[in-house]
């Protein structure tokens, strides 16, 4: 058997697979339907481009770890009376549509397109009705992974999952149909589990990381947000949380834990570094790095750390990142902290636009004109996002594009960024939204 964290923190889609497929036929669910099933919905999610490639929270290898999490958990939980052995197929088919979303019109799921999928799609139907399982009983445990459970949403998505049931199988059995209202509390406790209990922290903050890029959350937001987001569990659904995490193995459970005080920590960092700025009146330097500087190892080495904390499809040159910070045609300043040599907390680069290769949907006329400045996304230490500093480094970089000629400067910003820019005055002559991060803009500005 495959260590879980060891599977998990590499996110691969076919050894996942194989791990669901074990703990089915441990249970006996060891029918050709089941792999069917299991395969079909790989098939959906990599063809409407939701595979591991998608650079989303709500792809494939999420919809994997959730099926893993909630069967491994219901297997421990059938042993002790808790969960039917019936219940298994159940909980395998609704963790894996729970976030279905072919048109994926947004990133946050909409558990109706789900819905909607599983109780329409002919081919699945068919997979199903082998299987003996209900189909309205699979709509109502994925209308229960719906967050936030508050009590507006909740009112209206308890009735649609009544309507689901009466529809079921069930109809006329008011303990089944109790039954089924906890085992999509669990479905939806064990969602939010998930990949946090598979993996360290440098998996948990990637996965924070996708959730924020592709909600179009400032960086400024991400910690806060994911404290919230475990407090939540872990106060507002205690019951449910500590049942399922007692029924994964130990070290899955450690995890979790693990990571859940590696955000409180880090949250922690960002309030002491907050008060230091406010109280302590520290100050930031934007400085224009000489080339003599850029090719210092230690330098280098500094400016590469703080690049990583981006999401992946903003590390732009990341293979060649040593080389673009010492190539003399790459603009380069940093934000320092106290004082212009202190400690490197920040840096804005970019370089002629030529050379960087442009998204296909992406069409900039002045692109071979050798009159565009491009600046990659602003890179800055988890902590400091949010006080201005951005700002200083990004104008910054402006003038130095400016003062070498260039007519026009380019980047990518989310779309609200944009338009408080534009609503303070700054002449952005265009935007494109890119695709399928819509809330993510090209935009150019004239210098």
């Amino acid at each position: 058997m495959i260590d879980p964290p060891l599977l998990l923190q590499s996110q691969n889609p076919v050894a996942l697979r194989d791990e669901i497929q074990r703990i089915l036929v441990t249970n006996g669910l060891d029918r050709t339907c089941y792999t069917n099933i299991l395969d079909y919905t790989i098939e959906l999610f990599e063809s409407n481009g939701l595979g591991v490639n998608y650079y989303g929270y709500h792809n494939i290898v999420h919809e994997l770890e959730v099926t893993y999490v909630t069967l491994l958990a219901a297997q421990w939980q059938s042993l002790h009376g808790k969960v039917a052995k019936e219940d298994l197929p159940y909980l395998f088919v609704a963790a894996l549509f729970h976030d279905y979303d072919p048109q994926k019109t947004g990133e946050r799921p909409r558990e109706e397109d789900a819905v909607k999928f599983v109780i329409s799609d002919e081919k699945l139907h068919l997979l199903l009705k082998e299987a003996g399982i209900d189909k309205n009983l699979v709509a109502a445990l994925i209308l229960r992974t719906t967050y936030p459970w508050t009590d507006e949403i909740r009112k209206n998505v308890e009735k649609q999952i009544d309507e689901y049931s009466s529809k079921s199988n069930i109809a006329k059995d008011d303990n089944k149909k109790e039954h089924f209202r906890k085992l999509g509390w669990f479905l939806s406790v064990a969602d939010r589990i998930g990949g946090y209990a598979l993996g360290d922290f440098v998996k948990a903050m990637e996965m924070a990381q996708k959730n924020a890029y592709t909600l179009a959350w400032h960086p400024y937001y991400i910690v806060r947000r994911s404290v919230s987001y475990f407090e939540d569990l872990l106060n507002n659904e205690a019951e449910m949380c500590q049942g399922i995490l007692h029924s994964l193995p130990k070290e899955m459970r450690k995890n979790f834990m693990d990571n859940v005080l590696s955000f409180m920590k880090l949250r922690e960092q960002e309030i002491q570094i907050e008060a230091a700025l406010v109280y302590d009146n520290a100050r930031f330097f934007a400085n224009i790095e000489p080339i003599s500087r850029r090719r210092d190892p230690d330098f280098v080495k500094t400016l590469a750390q703080i690049h990583e904390e981006l999401p992946l499809p903003l590390q732009f040159k990341k293979e060649e990142f040593n080389e673009s910070v010492m190539a003399p045609y790459t603009i380069l300043n940093t934000l320092r902290l106290g004082s212009e040599n202190g400690p490197i907390i920040g840096f804005a680069k970019g370089g002629p636009l030529e050379g960087y290769k442009l998204r296909p949907e992406i069409n900039d006329p002045n692109y071979g004109m050798a009159n565009t400045m491009f600046l990659e996304p602003i890179a800055i230490r988890v902590g400091y996002w949010g006080q201005r500093g951005g700002r200083e480094i990004r104008l910054l970089f402006t003038m130095q594009a400016q003062a070498k000629g260039f007519k026009y400067l380019t980047s990518f910003a989310l779309r609200d960024v944009i338009s408080g820019r534009i609503q303070r005055g700054e002449q952005i002559e265009f935007t494109q939204p890119l695709n399928p991060e819509h809330w993510w803009n090209y935009y150019g500005i004239r210098l």
